[in-house]
């Protein structure tokens, strides 16, 4: 039997359903496929899915192509109609062990003849828990939550992902257990709105409430990461975490998406520029070896000059380090792509000099760590990450998979290096 082959596009919790993916077509005894789990939140992510599609299909003549992901689950017509697609299965699908036992079936015993296979992801109401014993070789993720109830203007992703569900923490804890007795030394808690873990389980309890028990339960767990946030969803618990668990990593990824009071209305945002300044101001407090990362997008439509501005004022007054830059794409079906745009050359230009700017955070961040003392995870004999998620390089081999104490000497290729104390 070949092995299937896997091709994941977008985001890292796309990256750990392809990993539970893997196990449930394996144990199906799917032969010699090719999977794409696709992403839709831009129009450019749906281009670059079917260019996927088109290369795979050409690399493995002969081969059944099935095509997945939230690129799927929002537009199956588009890969339906590809000739190089066998099948196209929705992100509620792909989750289950009875879709690859059909699709590993012989073709007369499949007993489904649509070549579409995709509900309706609204209707989802489980949680989204699919356990899997590691993704990566020294740091894990851990899916605790999956869809979104907030609507932005600009956001395809709920239609894709469905209504906000929760593992209960009493699955998460067993899961951290089991990866740390498999020798995990790091684990990250994933979603698509992290801090909205928890509404929907009883007694609605809070993300801040999942960390310290975490934390709490699982004492050999060296080191906790949690990925991206909303910030003006942060509880007091969270903050309190910050202030008091030195296992819960000082860098935290933030929703910010835009600078601009108006902007961030006419996107539906539940936080204004202030709050975002209050919050990294309020966590630097805490932890003040915090770093911050964000998602910014470039060019929404109504976007000015000034309210450009405002967001790469943004950088400075919250003091970002690590930054994700969206060029604004008009995703169908969503409010923003019926307000007035901005021209295509002019988003560019913004998205490249926002990337600049954070081209300069990064450096000066690497700058001042010259000289300190870090606790760095290796991930490969030469390369590994401080506490604060920052690259480090190693000139001579370090053991992989351990925590290592290293002294910063300097920066090279956007690196810190450093050497063993």
């Amino acid at each position: 039997m070949k092995p299937p082959v896997f091709a994941t596009l977008g985001c890292r919790l796309n990256a750990y359903e392809t990993e539970a993916m893997k196990e449930l077509a394996t144990a199906a005894g799917l032969d010699g496929a090719v999977v794409v789990n696709t992403c839709a939140v831009t129009s450019e992510a749906v281009r670059k899915a079917k260019q996927e599609i088109r290369r795979l299909a050409r690399e493995n003549p002969g081969a059944a192509v099935i095509v997945t992901g939230c690129a799927a689950q929002t537009e199956p017509e588009t890969f339906a109609t590809m000739p190089e697609v066998t099948r196209v299965i929705g992100n509620h699908e792909k989750m289950q062990a009875e879709t690859w036992t059909g699709l590993a079936a012989p073709v007369d015993l499949i007993g489904v003849t649509e070549k579409v296979q995709v509900n309706d992801i609204m209707s989802v109401r489980e949680t989204a828990g699919h356990l899997i014993d590691g993704f990566g070789r020294v740091r894990a993720y851990v899916q605790v939550q999956n869809g979104c109830d907030h609507r932005c203007t600009f956001c395809i992703i709920p239609y894709g992902r469905g209504n906000s569900r929760s593992v209960p923490a009493g699955v998460v804890v067993e899961q951290i257990r089991r990866l740390v007795d498999k020798g995990f030394l790091e684990v990250v808690l994933t979603g698509v709105d992290l801090t909205s873990w928890g509404a929907d389980l009883p007694g609605t309890p809070r993300l801040g409430d999942l960390v310290m028990r975490i934390l709490r339960l699982v004492p050999d767990l060296a080191r906790l990461r949690i990925s991206s946030i909303d910030s003006i969803e942060a509880d007091e618990n969270l903050m309190l975490a910050i202030a008091t668990e030195p296992r819960l990593m000082p860098h935290l990824h933030l929703s910010l998406q835009s600078g601009d009071d108006m902007i961030l209305k006419r996107m539906k945002r539940r936080h204004l520029r202030d709050d975002a300044i209050r919050f990294c101001d309020e966590a630097r407090r805490l932890r003040p070896e915090m770093v911050f990362g964000a998602d910014i997008i470039a060019g929404f439509p109504t976007e000015t000059e000034d309210m450009f501005a405002n967001s790469m004022k943004l950088v400075d007054d919250c003091d970002l380090t690590f930054l994700h830059v969206f060029p604004y794409s008009a995703r169908k079906g969503t409010p923003a792509a019926r307000m007035p745009a901005v021209k295509g050359p002019l988003i560019r230009e913004r998205a490249a000099r926002l990337r600049s700017a954070g081209d300069v955070a990064l450096a000066r961040h690497l700058a001042a760590q010259i000289g300190q003392v870090h606790r760095v995870l290796t991930e490969t004999p030469r390369m590994g990450r401080t506490e604060q998620f920052t690259e480090v390089s190693f000139a001579e081999d370090q053991p992989e998979g351990r925590i290592v104490t290293v002294r910063m000497t300097g920066v090279e290729d956007g690196r810190l290096t450093a050497v063993p104390v």
